[in-house]
């Protein structure tokens, strides 16, 4: 299925009222692929090659390559190719002489030829000539050439299992494991021309990962990231990113990710990541002794994880197994580099359909989707499985954005905070604050009434239209002594976005900052922002900050913050290189006996099984505001039909463009605002839908709502058409006869052609179902018309004579 509109969306000052801005929505339906879903495909044959781990797969425009890898006995060279058009299995065709059996190799797509450096090759079986391996191979796939490029000068240690990739005409590899340690170092080689091609070594700078190996990499948004690995004691699940024209390394901080998301996945290795979109994608691996199969997703741009969850229809199997715990035997030498994995299945139970768990299996992208092949499975079996998962290409949710930039901005500010002994102001929005924060909701509500605006909170009754305030009313002013300007405008910055700028490394006035919005946290009662503060003050402690943090920590009586502080401090690695600072001899006695006596005797630590509250979100807080939260605050009325809905001016000013028009250059002299999109009248229902998505970013909806608000993202000119893509989605795969009678009054409505045409189509050959649906009955006279001229046109008088005795 496919949606076109032709049009660009309006500035903000297009006029809206013009009845062709926007194009009537167009629909084609035709075969799609459901979202997020995974979908079995047939595995390879025996005859065409061996089940495998440990190999490599590559992706040539609708084909899948399969190079080398071991079967459980034997390495292997052979190349196989997958048509994911046809789902057919075959050899590639190949001449010349192919790289050694080998596999923990890497393989890279450049131009029109594969590259196969490095990996572990000799007989497994025999344990012979066991070895690891530098060389590279070009595999050309227009003539199926194999040939060895002959590179002169240094090389890097021979490898395996390490990461590489493409970027810039390179072929980038990193760390891996030279048969003694592991790796952690970066070299590079032009693929433009073979006889000028010479490996270099690069320098790397700012948190190189530890050298580890069995790991991922991925290229998205000009970066390389690198997930988890197998890394000794310091086996992380860190994820790092390389831009690549600096050459500087950056660890992602996970501590500041406070968004009521999951975490990022377990540390582990031997799992595959993709990049798709602006998404990194995250799938198997050995994580803590166990073999998970959940696919995890890191947004690149909000720097978020989620675990995706599959589209019900998922063909896979019929049942699968939770995570496999692995036993205690399963530390038998399975490759050169680690241990063996051999899982011991818990009890099968019923799940959305999804791949089994596995380890060294391997994952290309071709177009919108991921393919995934092989790996060892349970009971250490190798796999000849190809699995297929449709990406969901969605543009981001802008929701924190457009806040943000309302806070930026200061338009449509309505109130005037005044600060500290000194009496600075800063200018901020009623809506956005009493929606996320209830202590500033009752100093507002309290400066109301001493200024005669309003009597009390809850005067107003459920949707009851409230007084408008007139244009050109000056600030609402509120006092608040004990903040000050700076603290608080970090905390205003939280109500707005949900995240606070992340301190820089070892910087000590930036830490004090975060601990006076800590301090202010507390006394305005949002956990979520004490849960903030609290995390990135922990990791930003150092040996150069921790005796400064602990003193302003004793200074404002942060017990937790103190204690964090003291326990670093007597750290049997970090003590003495503490006492002897001469920060050390400046520190308060009370201090120094504390962190003497804490050195002698560690108090017994207590654990609390009372789960730590982390607060309510911006999305959490905007749902319940525009679900009556925020009633006392509105100040503009809606008219849909003429039935008033009351609303908040800011919210819809920073999320729509057409509304900031509206409110910046005419506002309405008695607050009301028809609406409408284009010169078509939403349901009240499509209308609901379209506040929730303003309010919150909410695309949950039936699908004939979708079809009302189609073109709302046009007409309103939100930031993207976010809205548009969910509501093609939904429309493509929820029409059903149930809800078929209730999508043909919006596609006649909206001039949706295509759509009253399919679901003619539908009505027409499940009619006796249709026909016994309570909705028929309440249907315009004109539809029921343009039914029965379908079935007219349809059905053949013996089909009607058959239908008689059951209409």
């Amino acid at each position: 299925m496919s949606c076109k509109s032709t049009k660009v969306a309006p500035s903000v000052d297009f006029d809206h009222s013009c009845s062709d801005s926007v194009e009537y929505l167009t629909l084609n339906f035709g075969p799609f692929e459901p979202v997020r879903r995974w979908r079995r495909l047939p595995p390879c044959d025996e005859f065409v090659g061996a089940r495998r781990s440990k190999h490599t797969v590559v992706a040539y425009r609708d084909a899948i390559y399969v190079f080398g890898g071991d079967n459980g006995k034997n390495m292997l060279n052979d190349l196989l190719r997958f048509d994911v058009k046809d789902c057919s299995w075959c050899r590639a065709f190949t001449t010349g002489t192919p790289p050694a059996p080998r596999y923990h190799h890497s393989a890279v797509v450049y131009g029109s030829s594969m590259f196969v450096f490095g990996g572990y090759t000799g007989d497994i079986y025999s344990n012979s000539n066991l070895k690891n391996k530098n060389d590279l191979f070009e595999y050309k796939f227009a003539t199926g050439q194999w040939t060895e490029w002959k590179v002169e000068g240094s090389l890097p240690v021979a490898r395996s299992a390490h990461g590489a990739t493409v970027y810039d005409d390179k072929l980038w590899i990193f760390a891996g494991y030279d048969g003694n340690a592991r790796l952690n170092d970066m070299w590079t080689i032009s693929l433009q021309d073979r006889e000028q091609g010479c490996w270099e070594e690069m320098d790397q700078s700012g948190e190189i990962p530890p050298s580890c190996c069995n790991f991922p990499v991925a290229v998205c948004r000009d970066k390389m990231f690198v997930f988890s690995g197998q890394s000794g004691a310091k086996i992380t699940n860190n994820l790092f990113q390389f831009e690549f024209k600096g050459h500087m390394w950056t660890r992602i901080p996970t501590e500041h990710l406070l968004r009521g998301s999951p975490p990022p996945p377990q540390r582990r290795y031997g799992h595959t990541m993709v990049a798709f979109d602006r998404h990194l994608y995250v799938f198997g691996g050995v994580a803590d002794n166990t073999l998970p199969n959940e696919l995890h997703c890191y947004d690149v741009d909000s720097q978020s994880w989620e675990v995706i969850h599959p589209s019900l229809d998922s063909e896979v199997s019929t049942v699968t197994r939770p995570a496999q715990t692995l036993s205690p035997h399963t530390h038998r030498v399975l490759t050169h580099t680690e241990s063996s994995h051999t899982p011991r299945g818990s009890s099968v139970r019923l799940r959305p359909q999804m791949p089994s768990g596995r380890l060294f299996h391997a994952a290309a992208v071709i177009h919108d989707a991921m393919y995934i092949f092989g790996g060892t499975v349970d009971n250490n079996v190798r796999s000849g499985e190809m699995y297929r998962f449709q990406f969901s290409c969605y543009p981001k949710c802008t929701l924190h954005e457009d806040y943000g930039k309302l806070w930026e901005n200061r338009q449509f500010c309505d109130v005037e905070f005044i600060l500290g002994e000194r009496e600075e102001r800063v200018l901020g929005h009623i809506a956005i604050v009493t929606a996320r924060c209830q202590w500033l909701r009752r100093k507002i509500l309290q400066a109301k009434q001493e200024s005669g605006e309003e009597a009390e909170e809850g005067s107003a009754g459920p949707w009851e239209v409230p007084a408008v305030k007139p244009s050109g009313t000056p600030n609402l002013e509120v006092s608040i002594r004990e903040a000050e300007p700076q603290p608080f405008r970090v905390l205003m910055q939280f109500l707005y976005t949900d995240k606070i700028q992340y301190p820089r490394r070892g910087h000590v006035q930036d830490v004090l900052l975060i601990m006076d919005v800590y301090k202010l946290a507390l006394s305005f009662q949002l956990a979520r922002l004490e849960q903030l503060c609290v995390q990135y003050i922990e990791a930003s402690v150092d040996l150069q900050n921790v005796l400064s943090v602990c003193e302003n920590a004793n200074k404002l009586q942060l017990d937790q913050l103190k204690e964090h502080c003291l326990n670093f401090v007597v750290k049997e690695s970090h003590f003495n290189q503490v006492i002897m600072t001469k920060e050390f001899e400046r520190l308060s006695t009370q201090l120094i006996v504390e962190i003497v006596r804490r050195k002698q005797q560690p108090p017994l630590r207590l654990y609390s099984d009372q789960p730590v509250d982390i607060g309510t979100s911006l999305v959490q807080d905007m749902k319940a505001y525009l679900e009556g939260g925020g009633l006392d605050f509105c100040d503009i009325v809606l008219l849909l039909d003429g039935h008033p809905r009351p609303a908040h001016q800011v919210i819809l000013a920073a999320r729509s463009s057409y509304f900031e028009a509206m409110f910046r250059s005419f506002m309405p002299v008695d607050g009301q605002v028809n609406i409408s999109i284009g010169e078509m009248v939403p349901s009240k229902q499509a209308f609901e839908s379209m506040l929730r998505y303003i309010y919150y970013g909410d695309v949950n909806m039936p699908p004939e709502d979708s079809l009302y608000l189609f073109s709302a993202p046009y007409y309103y000119g939100f930031s993207n058409n976010r809205l548009q893509a969910y509501c093609k989605q939904n429309l493509e795969m929820n029409v059903t006869v149930e809800n078929v009678l209730q999508i043909l009054e919006a596609a006649d409505k909206t001039q949706a052609l295509d759509m009253k045409k399919h679901c003619l189509h539908i009505i027409v050959h499940q009619f006796i179902k249709v026909s016994k649906l309570p909705n028929l009955r309440s249907l315009s006279q004109l539809l029921l018309l343009d039914i029965i001229e379908s079935l007219a046109t349809h059905i053949s008088d013996k089909q009607c004579a058959e239908m008689g005795p059951d209409i």
